[in-house]
């Protein structure tokens, strides 16, 4: 009897006919779920974030800027970010308002170093922007970069009161450590451009970029202008990067710092007089 039931199954397995039939029941099976699964998909709702308020550029977006929305995903267009994780943390682009109740993109989202201006983003509050004029030469042949840590020494002429000046007197040059500890944000060429973003591309350096507090900021300012003095700033590096504590960045020499002090002005409206 069982050898009947399974010869005649086979019979029916192996008949052209039935396997057609069962071939396009199959199909039409398979092409039913497929269809009401993308019609679900394109119809239930999903949660979308959205701005719950106007975000100017180069914000950084907060979770209290964010809301969520149930939107049908057919009626999504564009690049439409769809997970909180993100957009928290990242920056509205350049020349981007999102405003309030608009959902987020992915052209107008970015993170803080893919904005141009990102290097004001990159140093501790209180501090002040400096950039100081540099060469091949005067980097190490290309051999300071970003995240480094230098010194800057100064070397300075110190000219002799020419009425008490005798046989024994002369202008003398100074040359000293003046700052210590100060982390380099980014070497630009004259374009402003990173000297090392595309490592490819050999670029000349032109400034270095760092940050100090506001004191040693006005500092370096009066140092950069003492023309009578025939001052230079030297940056030298530093293995300070490879600690793991690194040093923060102070003065080095109080006698240099004295004679910056000494040749210059400081008045009450913070504005200096320079020779």
């Amino acid at each position: 009897m069982k050898g009947n039931i399974s010869i005649t199954i086979k019979k029916f397995f192996t008949n052209k006919n039935t396997v057609t039939i069962v071939g396009v029941l199959l199909a039409v099976v398979v092409l039913y779920v497929g269809y009401n699964y993308r019609i679900k998909s394109a119809i239930n709702p999903i949660s979308v974030p959205y701005a719950t308020q106007s975000i100017p550029a180069r914000t950084k977006i907060t979770s209290d800027m964010i809301g969520s929305v149930e939107v049908p995903p057919a009626m999504l267009k564009g690049d439409v970010i769809t997970e909180v994780s993100r957009i928290v943390g990242q920056y509205t682009n350049i020349n981007t308002i999102i405003p309030e109740g608009s959902l987020f993109y992915g052209d107008s989202v970015v993170s803080q170093s893919d904005l141009p201006d990102s290097i004001i983003y990159e140093y501790p509050e209180g501090y002040v922007l400096v950039n100081m004029s540099v060469t091949t030469a005067t980097t190490y042949g290309n051999k300071i970069y970003p995240g480094n840590y230098i010194d800057i020494y100064l070397k300075a002429v110190n000219k002799i009161d020419e009425e008490n000046i005798t046989s024994d007197t002369q202008d003398k040059i100074m040359v000293g450590k003046l700052l210590e500890n100060v982390k380099v944000i980014d070497v630009v060429d004259s374009n402003g451009d990173s000297v090392f973003e595309n490592p490819e591309d050999i670029k000349t350096p032109a400034q270095i970029i760092f940050a100090v507090p506001e004191e040693y900021h006005i500092l370096l300012r009066k140092a950069m202008y003492l023309r009578t003095y025939e001052v230079t700033l030297i940056p030298v590096p530093t293995a300070e990067s490879t600690k793991e504590n690194p040093g923060e960045v102070a003065i080095a020499s109080e006698d240099l710092r004295d004679f910056i002090n000494r040749v210059t002005v400081w008045t009450d409206d913070t504005s200096t007089t320079i020779q």
